[in-house]
């Protein structure tokens, strides 16, 4: 069936919708299974290992990002201030840092993104607010991609949940459309205004995606020509889900797994919660 387009914005049908899904799963399923192996000590090239074989494990997936615009990973790996594009390498992670994880499925044709971040041991209050914040931006900006809404809607809902926290959302950086490409139109900013923007309709999929910074809102570049830091070297956070828009509401596609379990980090002082460690291993198997 030959796809609708709204404004230059393809719209996709119940069948496409759920072959996205179907790579949206395998997403959910990975950070869910990457979680105990994000631990002091791990590099993040190992972790870049894992994804790509746990992707590839799943007939037909491929890491969306491998190669994309010439980019080496199959994830984006960020660390602390680094916010997106964090190239995977020999770094060692260490306890109190906080890691994206930017993961991108391409499935029979179709492409989902998500991202995570996760705590790296015992991290401090600080860390461990500007995860929450951005998660919760997510689940507020999500909420906000109902059919008469429209895309400015969504990042309205992230600056009302952003204002008074002491963050900043980092305006340079958006989320978009996906589906027979990692990214296509719109652009979804979070900085939106009410009312503005694209109607939202059924049928358009979207990578929402809060990024928020301890400091300033600007941004650089590092010397790799990938990596995305905050310029005052101040913490980052970066939480994604793909989401469909449907007659009844917005259908997480990325959702599960992870995303369904209590939040596990601590700050320094808190009670000690059991430790998740495990060793890092690239052999998959599929429940």
């Amino acid at each position: 069936m030959a796809r609708k387009r709204a404004g230059g914005i393809h719209l996709k049908s119940a069948a496409e919708i759920e072959a996205i899904a179907d790579g949206g799963h395998i997403i959910a399923a990975l950070l869910d299974e990457i979680e105990p192996r994000v631990v002091p000590g791990v590099t993040t090239a190992a972790l870049d290992q894992f994804v790509d074989a746990y992707v590839r494990s799943y007939d037909g997936a491929v890491p969306a990002f491998k190669g994309l615009y010439g980019f080496p990973g199959s994830a984006c790996i960020s660390v602390n201030a680094e916010v997106v594009h964090g190239i995977p390498a020999k770094r060692t992670l260490r306890s109190g840092d906080i890691v994206s994880i930017d993961v991108g499925v391409r499935r029979r044709g179709w492409c989902a993104d998500s991202a995570f971040t996760f705590p790296v041991g015992e991290i401090g209050a600080d860390a461990a607010h500007i995860m929450d914040v951005t998660r919760d931006a997510l689940r507020l900006a999500v909420a906000a991609a109902m059919p008469g809404n429209h895309v400015g809607d969504i990042g309205a809902a992230v600056v009302k949940r952003v204002r008074g926290t002491g963050l900043a959302i980092i305006p340079d950086l958006v989320g978009h459309g996906v589906g027979r490409e990692i990214h296509e139109e719109p652009q979804v900013s979070n900085v939106g205004r009410p009312g503005r923007g694209a109607p939202l309709q059924p049928g358009m999929v979207l990578a929402i995606e809060p990024m928020l910074a301890a400091g300033t809102d600007q941004i650089i570049t590092l010397p790799d020509r990938w990596t995305v830091s905050t310029a005052d070297g101040r913490l980052s956070a970066h939480f994604e889900h793909t989401v469909a828009v449907t007659a009844d509401g917005p259908a997480i596609l990325t959702g599960g797994g992870i995303w369904e379990k209590p939040r596990r980090h601590r700050g320094r002082g808190d009670e000690e919660l059991p430790g998740i460690g495990a060793p890092l291993s690239t052999t998959i198997q599929h429940p």
